[in-house]
């Protein structure tokens, strides 16, 4: 049996991770991204996830109301250098993680499922 497997996120990656989000979202809001894919889209940044030794991060993100989300994950990986560098001015840690991005489709699957039960009521 792998150690650590299955296991839940410490409090530490809990509070790390949300604090992650708090500076993407503050990043985005600013307007420090001047990607042109990314200039007439309001992003959400859902969620964080961080390794247990927190060198690596999994932003997922969406794009709020119209946008391709598959173009936005690219923009924001593109960016991904100049945010890491603008979380480390932020963020008090010896090491600063590697962030990768992902599609939040959560929102999808919450849409499918209301789908579902207003169609069998």
């Amino acid at each position: 049996m792998v150690r650590g497997a299955g296991k839940m996120p410490s409090q530490r990656q809990l509070r790390v991770a949300e604090e992650v989000r708090h500076i993407l979202a503050k990043i985005i809001q600013r307007g420090e991204l001047h990607d042109p894919e990314l200039a007439d889209v309001a992003v959400t940044v859902s969620e964080v996830r961080i390794s247990r030794d927190l060198k690596n991060a999994t932003a997922f993100v969406t794009p709020l109301g119209s946008g391709e989300v598959d173009t936005l994950v690219k923009a924001m990986a593109r960016a991904a250098s100049f945010i890491r560098q603008r979380v480390s001015q932020e963020l008090n840690l010896r090491y600063v993680p590697a962030i990768s991005f992902e599609a939040d489709r959560s929102y999808d699957s919450a849409d499918r499922i209301s789908a579902l039960l207003k169609s069998s009521a």
